[in-house]
């Protein structure tokens, strides 16, 4: 075996350009946004965990019922009524009014292009009040 050792280099530089990426970035990624509900809320339409994970299925399943069943009706897990709406119940003044800071924030960490405003008017963000001195 006269070439064993070009062959355990090769391995060896191989090993190197395929884990180059995860010891490069080690313990550089982004923070993970935090996600907390606005201040004049006090709980969402499901618990937190349930929409950390599962809030597109919630909203696909709002969509269908709404547009296919014709049912704007939803009963939440404490047995309140919300009005089957992304723009009149989650983007409203009271709840994720700034789709900047609550929507953009996490899709854009994790790398995700949500298609809800293909349909839907993306709403537009008012500027904060300037204080008076």
């Amino acid at each position: 075996m006269y070439d064993g050792g070009k062959i355990v280099a090769g391995i060896i530089i191989g090993l190197i350009f395929l884990t180059f990426p995860i010891w490069y970035t080690h313990g550089t990624a982004p923070p993970r946004p935090e996600v907390k509900l606005p201040e004049k809320t006090k709980e969402c339409v499901e618990p937190r965990a349930y929409m950390k994970t599962k809030h597109m299925q919630l909203i696909d399943l709002w969509r269908d019922s709404v547009v296919r069943v014709g049912n704007r009706s939803y009963l939440a897990f404490n047995g309140k009524k919300y009005d089957m709406s992304l723009q009149n119940t989650c983007i409203s003044a009271d709840c994720h009014a700034k789709k900047s800071e609550f929507c953009d924030r996490c899709h854009n960490y994790t790398g995700v292009v949500p298609y809800c405003w293909d349909c839907h008017i993306e709403p537009e963000e008012k500027p904060q009040a300037e204080e008076k001195h």
